[in-house]
């Protein structure tokens, strides 16, 4: 069976994530920080379904935790090496040019980048090889899908250095894309509004989502549909689908909103 590691997969996006690959037939990792309870009854939900489920302690922000995740992964599951790597864990905080510290700095750095570059080396160390399909071309054996941000098509400077972390992410994915094929495909999703955060007041949440160029945010089924999309599609690598309602391709200019 396909195993799956899921980084901040106990809550939020990664909770959808993880029970749509076990709807997938995939055997899950459920990697958590410090979400104890959340991660157990996550994996107890899983099992429910049938599938095999394990949780994944891990702080990325530790380097020596960090590099332990895909191998205790692996362990855990006992069943063969992951397919499936899909680095969802995030840190989301607001800084500016003139607020940025080197702590905020880091803290974006570490979580939004060189935790899926390391994660993403683990796991295409021990992936599958390239198959053969029916007319011998190559289908990759695994799949990285990073969460990203819509962010990346359009900028903002309201989180600085979570929004610079997360377009080094972005060219990760299309670095490692390259490196990677064929035996690993790459890809990444940019969510726009789709879940209130928790520092956002509930009227700022349905403004961001109702201002998009659909009237409209994402919910989490067109996440996982997005995610099913890389998974089905083994011609596609070095991409990212925003899944946003079309808020990257905000446009009004002052004379579009009637300014002169």
């Amino acid at each position: 069976m396909p195993n799956a590691l899921v980084t901040g997969a106990a809550h939020r996006l990664g909770r959808e994530m993880a029970l749509y690959l076990a709807r997938r037939e995939y055997d899950i990792a459920i990697h958590y920080a410090s979400s104890d309870a959340a991660a157990h009854s996550l994996q107890a939900e899983i099992t429910a379904m049938g599938r095999k489920a394990v949780c994944v302690q891990a702080d990325l922000l530790d380097e020596d935790a960090l590099d332990r995740v895909v191998p205790d992964a692996v362990q855990a599951l006992g069943t063969g090496p992951l397919s499936m790597l899909v680095n969802n864990a995030s840190i989301f905080k607001e800084d500016s040019i003139a607020s940025a510290t080197r702590a905020s700095w880091d803290m974006h750095m570490m979580t939004n980048l060189r935790a899926p570059f390391v994660l993403t080396q683990a796991f295409a160390a021990q992936c599958p090889p390239a198959t053969r399909d029916a007319v011998g071309e190559a289908v990759a054996g695994g799949l990285v899908v990073n969460m990203i941000d819509q962010k990346v098509r359009r900028l903002t400077p309201q989180h600085m250095t979570y929004s610079i972390a997360k377009m080094g992410l972005w060219a990760f994915t299309r670095m490692a894309a390259q490196e990677l094929g064929p035996h690993v495909r790459v890809n990444a999703i940019g969510p726009g509004p789709t879940l209130q955060a928790a520092d956002q007041t509930e009227g700022a949440y349905l403004h961001s989502r109702r201002s998009t160029i659909l009237a409209r945010g994402a919910n989490l089924s067109d996440i996982t549909a997005a995610l099913g999309f890389f998974m089905d599609s083994s011609a596609v690598t070095g991409q990212i689908l925003c899944v946003d309602g079309g808020q990257h391709l905000g446009w009004h200019s002052p004379e579009g909103a009637g300014i002169q």
